[in-house]
């Protein structure tokens, strides 16, 4: 059994953590903390756990933690999970990182994309936490870079066409659509109800902070220097994310082609589905599944790819890399 803590229990991440946890067969819940939100009961947050996880949000304390927890998972804003990580590393406890923090490897992009210098003493150790793509180094890893939702979107969709030389390099443009849920808790004039219903937005055009994730990432995957042009927009949905990719191919592909790549890609992972025809966020809607499409159309490789913004794009997936630190099938609690 091992026994698991949250840091930041009071956010729509963590509440999709908890509720995945709670099915899971080999985990025990035995700390909820706050960053900000301390001293109140789970329940008064997140009324959906009434009778299933009666517990108080205590402040957050990594000395009690690390005597409570085997596995914290920080479920913060960017630059806040550097206060806990390394304490918790030190008292031996595996960490789980949702935020930012730990993703970026290049020296100085950190900085220069959010503004504060990173933990340069822990950053080395942490794995960027995309089992598609590093699975092999998971297990032993204590601190794991839980991968951001778009760029989970990002470079599912693009990793077999750069990690074969398929398509150009610098010229790839990643239209992603998000609802609302993946700006968080926090309220502001944009998301709120008479902003966003019935309404379509971009935002932070060539400039969003996910995209140097992106770009480093598939970068590592093609051995080679790989730029994106991303462009986010905020959908009127609660959540879920649809990512259209066009990529100009170096070669003739035809559909069939392309597919196939996919298919020999991730026909083997247990939360990829190849689909031959466009995913709608529904058809992932509240699971750990990534659906791609795939085609060629004008002139351009074509790819789409959904995911649900706060399982795969969050929550799930740090449960996805948990179990493979702790030796449990990649699928318990996911299923």
């Amino acid at each position: 059994m091992t026994r698991v803590g949250i840091i930041g229990a009071g956010g729509y991440a963590a509440a999709e953590l908890l509720r995945l946890l709670l099915g899971h067969p080999a985990v025990r819940i035995t700390a909820l903390a706050g960053h900000s939100e301390k001293g109140e009961p789970l329940t008064a947050r997140f009324p959906q756990f009434i009778g299933r996880l009666d517990m108080n949000i205590v402040p957050a304390d990594p000395k009690a933690l690390a005597e409570a927890c085997d596995v914290v998972f920080l479920s913060l804003p960017h630059t806040a999970s550097m206060a806990y990580v390394g304490p918790l590393l030190a008292a031996g406890v595996r960490v789980i990182d949702l935020s930012a923090d730990y993703r970026l490897k290049t020296p100085g992009l950190y900085e220069k994309t959010y503004g504060h210098k990173p933990d340069e003493a822990n950053l080395a150790q942490a794995v960027y936490g995309l089992p598609e793509l590093h699975r092999a180094e998971i297990p032993p890893a204590r601190l794991i870079a839980n991968p951001g939702c778009y760029p989970t979107s990002a470079i599912l969709g693009l990793a077999p066409l750069v990690r074969e030389g398929l398509v150009a390099p610098h010229d790839i443009i990643v239209d992603s659509k998000s609802g609302v849920s993946g700006a968080g808790r926090t309220p502001k004039l944009m998301y709120h109800y008479p902003e966003a219903n019935e309404s379509m937005q971009a935002y932070a055009v060539g400039s969003h902070r996910h995209q140097p994730e992106i770009a480093e990432q598939l970068s590592l995957v093609g051995r080679i220097s790989v730029d994106v042009l991303f462009v986010p927009h905020l959908a009127p949905m609660d959540r879920g994310i649809e990512s259209t990719i066009y990529a100009k191919p170096l070669q003739s592909l035809t559909p069939a082609q392309v597919a196939e790549i996919y298919h020999a890609a991730y026909d083997q992972e247990p939360f990829v589905v190849v689909r031959a025809e466009p995913p709608s966020t529904k058809h992932v809607l509240g699971t750990n599944y990534v659906h791609i499409f795939t085609t060629v159309a004008g002139g351009r490789v074509v790819v789409s790819v959904v995911l649900d913004n706060l399982t795969k794009g969050a929550a799930g997936q740090a449960l996805q890399n948990m179990n493979l630190m702790c030796g449990y099938e990649e699928t318990a609690g996911l299923k």
